[in-house]
Order: C-alpha cells, then sequence, then structure tokens
C-alpha cells in the first residue's frame, strides 16, 4: 500500500481498495514514517510513500514512480548516516518495514529473510527457530535492506566474516532500459550471477529495491537449515571496561595498547578470532572512554585470553582504566542484554571513517585527544574504534564487492547534537579533526600501506568534495577500490536509467 500527501492510502497491488482513513491519522502515519530516518539533519517530504507487504507490490510502487518520473528512494531500518533517503529530492519514498518474514526457503536451500526486518528481528528467528545466527551489527534496530547490501559486520564477523559473506542471493526490483520494472532473483550459482556480487558491499540503493536476501554460510549445501549458517556460540563473557578520564600520554597509552593488540591478532584463525571490543571516546571533555568486551566463553582458554587481553590494554595506563563484573549469558540473552536495543534517534549527525592496516601514530592519537577534550562539543559525539578483520580477512578483495580484506580495524567519528544552529560547529569539529588526522595523505585515509579506505555504510559524501578529499583520489576508491569498474558496468546493466541514485550512487 501507499500513502500519499492527500491522507490516503491505496493498495499497491491490482484489484486492491482504495481506504480513506482520515486526514489526522493519514498525516500522523506520514509524519512517522518520514521520521524514521536516522539523522535529524535530514528529512524528506515525498509526494507519496509506498508501505508494501509483497515483492509484487515493491514493483508496482517502482513501475508507479518510473512511470511518473517521481524521484524514488529506499528505506528499511532507516538507519543511513546521510540523506541518501531523506532529502528533497526524494518524490516517492518505499518504505519496506512490513517486509519483515524470516522463513527456510526450500527451493532455494536457504534462509529468506525480508529486506524490512531489523538485526534483532532475524537473530530472534534464526536463534529459536533453527539454533544458527549471522554475523551481523550490534545494533539491533538496524534494517537488514542496507545493512547487507553494505557488507554487514558485527561481533562474530572476527569468527565468521561479513554478513555479505554468507549472502547466497536476492530478489530485487529492477528497471529495464525501457522502464519496466521487474523483479530478479539473482543467485550466487545462477545466472545473474553480477546482481548478486554486486549487493555483496556494494552498498543501498543502487541497482534496485531488495525484497528478501538467501542466506547460506559458503560451505553449506543447504540439505539441513541447522547447519545452513553460522552455530550459535553456547556462552559468552561480557563487560566492560570505564576509563573515566585521561591526560593525553594515558589516552595515547591507551589506544596504543588497544590498536597495537588488535593489530597483533587481525590473521584470520587467531586463538583471539572470538574476542569483539569497540571503544567508544566520549566528549565530555575528560577523555572518558567506554569499551564493551565480547568474548565466546566457549572458545579454548577463554578467561585465560580474556585477563591477557584486559591485561594488555590496560598496561602502563594511569588513572588506570576500571573493569566491571564480567557476566556470562548464552549468546541469545548476550544478543537481547548486552547488544544495542532498538530505539529512535533524536540527534543530528554527521559520520567520517577509516579502516586500518597499521595503527594510529602517537602524533595521530594525540590530535585525536585534543579534538575529543574541545569543551565547545561536549555531549553526545564520540570517537569509535570497531575491530576488524579475522575471518573477513579470509576472503579475497574481489570475490564481495566489498574490498577491505586487509584491515584489523575501523575508526568512525561520530558527531552528534540536537539543535539545527549548532551545525557549523560540530561539522567543522568532525571535518576538521579527520582532516588533520590524515594530513599526510590529503586528509583523508588514501588506501596505502597504512589505511584501507573506508566502508560504505557509513557515508560521507565529503569524499567527493575536493575541499576536504585533497588526495585527487576520486570517492569510489576509498569505498570499493579496484572493484568500482564492475561494479560500474553492473550498474549500466541493471539501473541504464539511472533510476536509483543518490549523492554517492555507483556510477555518479
Amino acid at each position: 500500500m501507499s500513502l500519499s500527501r492527500r491522507g490516503l492510502f491505496t493498495a499497491a497491488a491490482a484489484g486492491g481498495a482504495l481506504a480513506a482513513l482520515g486526514r489526522p491519522r493519514a498525516r500522523a502515519d506520514e509524519q512517522a514514517l518520514t521520521l524514521r530516518g536516522y539523522n535529524r539533519r535530514f528529512q524528506a517530504r515525498p509526494d507519496r510513500i509506498a508501505v508494501p507487504g509483497t515483492t509484487e507490490e515493491v514493483r508496482a510502487a517502482v513501475a508507479r514512480a518510473v512511470t511518473e518520473n517521481s524521484a524514488l528512494a529506499v528505506r528499511s531500518g532507516g538507519h543511513c548516516f546521510d540523506d541518501f533517503v531523506d532529502n528533497p529530492r526524494t518524490r516517492t519514498l518505499v518504505d519496506l518495514s512490513r517486509l519483515t518474514a524470516v522463513h527456510w526457503d526450500e527451493r532455494e536451500r536457504a534462509f529468506s529473510v525480508g529486506a524490512g526486518a531489523d538485526l534483532g528481528t532475524v537473530y530472534e528467528a534464526l536463534h529459536s527457530r533453527w539454533g544458527v545466527t549471522v554475523p551481523g551489527g550490534i545494533c539491533l534496530g538496524v534494517g537488514m535492506g542496507g545493512h547487507v547490501t553494505g557488507g554487514g559486520y558485527g561481533p562474530l564477523s572476527r569468527r565468521f566474516g561479513l554478513v555479505a559473506d554468507h549472502l547466497a542471493g536476492v530478489e530485487v526490483v529492477t528497471v529495464a532500459a525501457d522502464g519496466t520494472a521487474r523483479t530478479v532473483l539473482a543467485t550466487k550459482d545462477g545466472p545473474e550471477h553480477d546482481l548478486w556480487w554486486a549487493h555483496t558491499g556494494g552498498g543501498g540503493g543502487n541497482f534496485g529495491v531488495v525484497t528478501r536476501f538467501l542466506l547460506r554460510s559458503p560451505e553449506a549445501d543447504g540439505a539441513d537449515p541447522a547447519r545452513a549458517l553460522p552455530t550459535l556460540p553456547g556462552t559468552m563473557l561480557s563487560t566492560r571496561l570505564i576509563l573515566p578520564v585521561s591526560t593525553e600520554d594515558s589516552f595515547v597509552r591507551f589506544v596504543s595498547n588497544y590498536l597495537g593488540f588488535f593489530a597483533r591478532h587481525s590473521e584470520p584463525g587467531d586463538d583471539f578470532a572470538g574476542l569483539y571490543a569497540p571503544l567508544m571516546f566520549h566528549t565530555t571533555g575528560t577523555g572518558a572512554a567506554e569499551m564493551l568486551i565480547l568474548l565466546d566463553a566457549g572458545s579454548p582458554g577463554a578467561r585465560a585470553r580474556f585477563d591477557e587481553f584486559v591485561a594488555t590494554v590496560r598496561e602502563g595506563v594511569l588513572p588506570g582504566p576500571v573493569v566491571l563484573p564480567v557476566a556470562e549469558l548464552s549468546y541469545p540473552d548476550t544478543v537481547r542484554q548486552v547488544y544495542y536495543a532498538k530505539a529512535a534517534n533524536a540527534t543530528r549527525v554527521k559520520v567520517k571513517a577509516a579502516y586500518l592496516r597499521t595503527a594510529y601514530t602517537p602524533d595521530q592519537l594525540r590530535v585525536f585527544y585534543r579534538y575529543l577534550t574541545d569543551p565547545a562539543v561536549i555531549g553526545e559525539s564520540q570517537l569509535e574504534f570497531l575491530p576488524f578483520g579475522g575471518a573477513i580477512n579470509a576472503v579475497a578483495a574481489d570475490a564481495t564487492a566489498m574490498p577491505a580484506r586487509d584491515s584489523f580495524m575501523k575508526m568512525l567519528i561520530h558527531a552528534s547534537w540536537r539543535q539545527p544552529a549548532d551545525d557549523e560547529r560540530y561539522l567543522r569539529w568532525a571535518r576538521e579533526m579527520y582532516r588533520e588526522v590524515h594530513a599526510g595523505t590529503g586528509g583523508v585515509p588514501v588506501p596505502n600501506e597504512n589505511y584501507g579506505g573506508s566502508y560504505i555504510n557509513y557515508p560521507d559524501p565529503d569524499l567527493a568534495d575536493p575541499a576536504w578529499n585533497t588526495s585527487g583520489l576520486p570517492w569510489h576508491d576509498f569505498y570499493y577500490g579496484a572493484n568500482y569498474p564492475r561494479l560500474h558496468r553492473i550498474k549500466r546493466t541493471w539501473d541504464p536509467r539511472g533510476v536509483f541514485a543518490h549523492q554517492l550512487s555507483i556510477g555518479r
């Protein structure tokens, strides 16, 4: 069905009924749907919002938008950090929030997951019905549609790879050169292999509207659903390490310890592949930090490894960080109690990111410290480090569309504030910190021996702006590297009219 600005829901499928819901109700529904986006800096004001419940309704909504020459955008979980969906250009918004089914597809011998399902829904269904999981993100409200198509990673990725590494197929509504909208099932082993490959990290909103994913691990044949995806870890150790305050020297020591540890333990099959420990520094003016530590408790010597990691990151850090009591929970309970619950966001956001192939130098870390302790940005902004590598790095750079297969860490600057009047101050803070940290490579993490570019699910249009990217490299080198020419060819084949476009879309 679709919601127009006249306050009506209409069934998109042929023969569907037209039902007036009343102007106040329609306006409230429209506002709720337009405000599902994560970033309050941006809000779309579309002429029509389609809320399809079936693949055919998605196809009909896309066909109508093409016929009316209505600029189209697609929303799954609503967590895009930039304006790819929420921008003034969007005239038709296709909201996939009703496409949430998770089931075993006997014909395709894979799990079928609706593109509108959030990660929490997917985890719960896979846990409770089949005892399996996918190595997806830690934020349970993130939608599968954008998460998987950008690669998708999370706490189990160092053991099991990216979500895209377990993608066996994708059902997607595409638009041909004559404007015909049709549904295609592209599989890893089928005739539309290129279209499948493009969705293994090529980013959302590029080739069509994904309606469902087929998930099956590469080594599985699909004969048994309980063996088609990674089996659940038994129990997980978890705690938080808190650094209430740091001096510049202790900050440098702490982060150097942390980065050095993961740089040494980034190979596939490493004994610490079951460890995930994202580190977040808050802009409190004190250099305060919080680290969530998760480790598979069933691996041999798990508690000794846990203690070794904590001792390593604490070594020589004064005043020292505090370690909270360690909990041991089943994996499903860890997801429910420790992963980040689904919640609405009311802040304005700017993100900037980098893959690390080597650790930042002490001088670069001092730049971070200076910006983090700037009293002008005390509030909700963060600097984050997110462990990468392990099984992710066991896959060839061109096996999927996402080429980052030799990095050990992601860095994320997450500027966050609430008032439009503060936009310029926080944007400048994020941009100038990023530029100064990467001053030796044109203000950006040029793919080289030190950096691996950036992650398309943390999109940053500044990489396409020569005012902020003075390296001379095009934006797509940072996200796709040598995979971009193939993605460009696939884009020309499957979206020849350029129906699916945004600031960092393929082909622009």
